[in-house]
């Protein structure tokens, strides 16, 4: 099977995702609404602490602005395309629907963690990279910077979701998935913060071990300093790598999963 098979199975799952978001419309608007009180917030808090000091570490208030909007964009396209899967795993473990997406033809992990569109999140699109062009003038991003900001995003994006991948198939050996999710979700808080915030030691793990800080600083600390290019060659190397342990770790998670619906 190949590209166009999964784009046609992906049109599906959308507009599937699509009819049952649209058919509770409050739902669908406190959502948006919850979004960007969340981008708020978080902007609202980096505001707040340099109202009392200049800069953070390296960055002033307008590069450290950038790095948390560049976390809103990768966030939003989190929320949007793969957030929702991981609880619907953990219930479908349970209750043995796995079962009916084991049996389709596609592969199991796309069919997945890629299943279940959240449309209220895509509504905010424009809210997320307003604010990212927004302070990558005020930085400001060269041409060269705002030609390599969307390939960056996406490599992010990607770490991120086979992280996170990873983290949400330990759920085959557990028998309550709601307490992986929320380690999960503290995993990615970690990655929305510059690495320079962190202990030599904890940030030697967050990088080599755990790579979630290269998330966000690898590609942020590139575009304001080109001779920092390393960290974004330890960038792809933690994506093949995890994409190895993602293969192998699920692999055994299906071996021992035993259907709750039998």
């Amino acid at each position: 099977m190949g590209i166009k098979h999964y784009a046609q199975v992906y049109r599906g799952f959308v507009s599937t995702s699509f009819t049952e978001a649209t058919s509770f419309r409050l739902n669908f608007l406190l959502l948006i609404i919850m979004d960007l009180f969340f981008y708020v917030s978080v902007l609202a808090t980096v505001s707040f602490i340099f109202d009392h000091v200049e800069t953070i570490g390296p960055w002033n208030r307008t590069q450290l602005m950038f790095f948390m909007s560049f976390m809103l964009v990768i966030d939003h396209l989190h929320m949007t395309f793969v957030s929702e899967s991981f609880w619907m795993l953990s219930t479908h473990l349970k209750t043995g629907e796995l079962d009916f997406t084991l049996l389709k033809p596609v592969n199991s992990i796309f069919s997945v963690f890629f299943r279940h569109v959240r449309p209220s999140s895509l509504c905010n699109i424009f809210v997320t990279w307003g604010l990212l062009i927004y302070y990558g003038r005020q930085v400001p991003l060269t041409t060269l910077d705002w030609v390599l900001l969307p390939p960056l995003i996406l490599l992010s994006f990607t770490l991120l979701c086979l992280i996170e991948f990873i983290i949400a198939s330990s759920m085959f050996w557990v028998t309550e998935g709601l307490g992986i999710n929320f380690l999960r979700m503290q995993i990615q808080q970690l990655s929305r913060w510059p690495d320079y915030i962190y202990g030599i030691l904890s940030r030697k793990i967050l990088t080599i071990a755990l790579p979630v800080l290269l998330i966000g600083s690898a590609p942020v600390h590139f575009l304001f300093d080109k001779s920092r290019y390393l960290p974004l060659g330890g960038m792809v190397i933690a994506i093949l790598g995890s994409f190895v342990v993602l293969r192998w770790i699920w692999a055994r998670g299906l071996r021992r999963y035993d259907s709750a619906s039998s």
